[in-house]
């Protein structure tokens, strides 16, 4: 007779579903492990949970585990709607895969009313079957009230939305003028033809740049960055708030930033015409793109001129005569940019870069924060010239930092798993397009090759999605691993400092060097070693949150605005299909989704290898690039869905 196999526990995050199952994904595992309702002990969305592996996954099924402890719930407050049954109260959650209503005895209600959005204190957790219990601890208004929606995403992911007073004071210790004391100590860049380029309504303005052609035909590139760690000194309390904070959080219309607005649109902002210190980083570059020599210094600036990415393109297109006659002086400065910018993407786009040309949203909203309309948001070249500036800082910054062998925080970006790339080429197949790869051969050049092939036709945008959804996520990491979607041995963020807290940190560790003249202890270094991998976890967490924040209120505006256009028809593309029906998104990128009841009368098969659906009777397929026309059938901004039918179907 057999010994008893020995049991398997794993730590891990759950994720519940609507329907009562849940799934379970180990930080070291691609697939995530199923949890039965029966087998979840009650577990809330998103705690951390003990599993013991039921069955392990095979080529037909994924692995099975059941909940044997609750390490710790995630939430021990909550927001949702406040029902009144006079005697009782209950609260149903804006995060619908919770798991729970939240039971409010009346003594409980606090100034609660009924259909008003509330902040709930969850004093017992639910168990055999039955509801959590809570009280009110915030009432934040009435559901359409202006404003409520984002303040309740604020409250549900617990977000830091004021700064506290002694941050705020520190921050106020700094006037808006440079201290003339240190400007000694800097290269001062004064004299110089120096511009921000950024959106018209941008207020914290972190980079500058410059670009002169030299005798021998290179190009002398600066790029000009605000020095932040030179007021946010470390462990001083703007540092630790900062770190807690980890990125701005962009709300449309709302900015949770990571500094106090005294620092980010005031002394730190290199704002035109007014003294501002930064780190630089000057370049020379060749014909080729490829950077010579470089050199990274403490500076002293006065913008000329804040540019907008309108004003720029307008200048390289020659298409307003009034911005145009405006810049005159400037306009040979703003071509040598445009040139070099295109010898740089060129160079960039030749090594794998991957060219993913996803429109973003632009959300617009009136004084109330109501939706007015829903576009594309435009890039023009104007917008490759700064990101091409910043990709060549960025790079030249982290390669030398690497082989100096400091403490760092790099952006990393790992090779996506051939698994995955198989999954995709089953897909591309349908296109007549496949990338070569294998386990041990997996190059970015064979991604930007796809995406090449299908510029500019019907199914490019399909296909630059799908092989976004093949890439790993990027994160922040103290050891150096590359940047596959940049195509880029050596990746770091230095060129944001106001917004995002590595770039703060790697700041901090250039001007150490710089100041010891590049001799710096052992002692420091190994402190700041460890501290590096604290802050590049800790960052990676924050940017998560920021990521799933910005997404859920753009989900949110989008509902709202389909909310008064049902029954109104579009035409659309399926951008995803799956065991439960497919995915539209529109020209103007809202995306809803048609439910396999409002396909018709038909059963349809899901072929998950092809993505696409299979008709059992007719053999019509709907597959992901198809073009359909739609009719909005309901869209919830509560709920932040949209719900589409086909419109060929006749009503009912």
């Amino acid at each position: 007779m057999k010994g008893q196999e020995q049991k398997k526990y794993y730590e891990g995050i759950y994720r519940k579903n609507q329907k009562g199952f849940g799934f379970v994904r180990l930080e070291d595992q691609e697939d995530d492990i199923y949890i039965s309702k029966e087998n979840s002990l009650n577990a809330l969305n998103g705690d951390r949970v003990l599993i013991e592996i039921l069955e392990e996954s095979n080529k037909v099924k994924s692995a099975e585990a059941r909940v044997v402890k609750i390490l710790k719930h995630e939430k021990d407050t909550i927001v949702g709607i406040f029902q009144n049954n006079k005697n009782f109260g209950f609260v149903v959650p804006d995060d619908r895969n919770f798991g729970t209503d939240i039971f409010i005895s009346k003594k409980d209600f606090g100034k609660a009313r009924h259909n008003h959005k509330v902040l709930v204190k969850i004093t017992k957790y639910p168990e055999k079957g039955k509801n959590a219990e809570g009280k009110v601890i915030e009432v934040l208004g009435n559901v359409n009230e202006a404003g409520v929606d984002m303040l309740s995403l604020i409250k549900e992911y617990n977000l830091p939305s004021t700064f506290p007073e002694p941050v705020v004071e520190e921050a106020k210790r700094y006037d808006n003028k440079v201290d003339k004391k240190d400007i000694p100590n800097r290269v001062d860049f004064r004299d110089e033809d120096i511009f921000t380029i950024d959106g018209e309504d941008a207020k914290d303005l972190d980079d500058a740049v410059r670009v002169e052609k030299l005798q021998n035909g290179h190009y002398k590139l600066e790029v000009h960055i605000a020095d932040v760690s030179y007021y946010v000194k470390e462990n001083s309390l703007l540092d630790q708030e900062a770190l807690v904070r980890g990125t701005s959080i962009y709300m449309l219309g709302r900015v949770i930033p990571m500094l106090p607005r005294e620092l980010s649109n005031g002394i730190c902002s290199l704002n035109a015409g007014e003294d501002r210190f930064t780190l630089s980083c000057i370049m020379e570059i060749n014909e080729n793109g490829d950077v010579i020599s470089s050199e990274i210094v403490k500076g002293i600036i006065k913008v000329t001129e804040r540019m907008s990415y309108t004003d720029v393109q307008a200048i390289i297109d020659n298409s307003n005569k009034q911005t145009v006659n405006k810049y005159e002086p400037y306009i040979s400065q703003f071509k040598l940019m445009e040139e070099l910018a295109h010898i740089l993407k060129d160079k960039r786009m030749n090594q794998g870069y991957l060219n993913l040309d996803i429109p973003e949203s632009k959300i617009d909203l009136d004084i109330d924060g109501k939706v007015t309309n829903i576009s594309k948001y435009e890039t023009t070249f104007a917008h490759d010239i700064i990101e091409q500036f910043m990709l060549t800082a960025n790079e030249t910054v982290a390669e030398k930092f690497f082989w100096l062998e400091a403490p760092f925080i790099y952006r990393v970006h790992e090779d996506p798993d051939i698994e995955k790339i198989q999954e995709l080429n089953k897909f591309l197949f349908n296109f007549g397009l496949k990338i070569k790869a294998n386990k041990d051969n997996i190059y970015p050049k064979e991604f930007a090759k796809i995406l090449e092939d299908v510029k500019g036709k019907e199914e490019e945008k399909v296909v630059s999605n799908l092989v976004l959804r093949t890439l790993k996520v990027a994160r922040y990491e103290s050891e150096n691993k590359g940047h596959f979607g940049i195509a880029s041995k050596y990746y770091c963020h230095f060129t944001s400092p106001i917004r995002r807290y590595p770039d703060l940190f790697i700041h901090r560790m250039i001007s150490k060097y710089l100041e010891e003249n590049y001799d710096v202890s052992e002692k420091w270094i190994e402190e700041h070693r460890e501290q590096a991998e604290d802050r590049a976890k800790q960052s990676s967490e924050r940017e998560k949150i920021a990521t799933k924040v910005e997404r859920e209120a753009e989900d949110l505006k989008k509902a709202e605005y389909m909310e008064s256009r049902i029954g109104n028809e579009y035409n659309g593309i399926v951008s995803s299909v799956t065991s439960f029906g497919i995915f539209v998104e529109l020209e103007n990128t809202v995306e809803g989704l048609i439910r396999f009841e409002d396909l018709g009368d038909e059963y349809f098969i899901y072929d998950e290898d092809r993505k696409r659906l299979i008709g059992e009777k007719t053999n019509k397929t709907y597959k992901i690039g198809d073009k359909l026309k739609i009719r909005v059938k309901s869209a919830s901004k509560l709920l932040r869905q949209i719900d589409f039918e086909l419109e060929e179907l006749e009503r009912n």
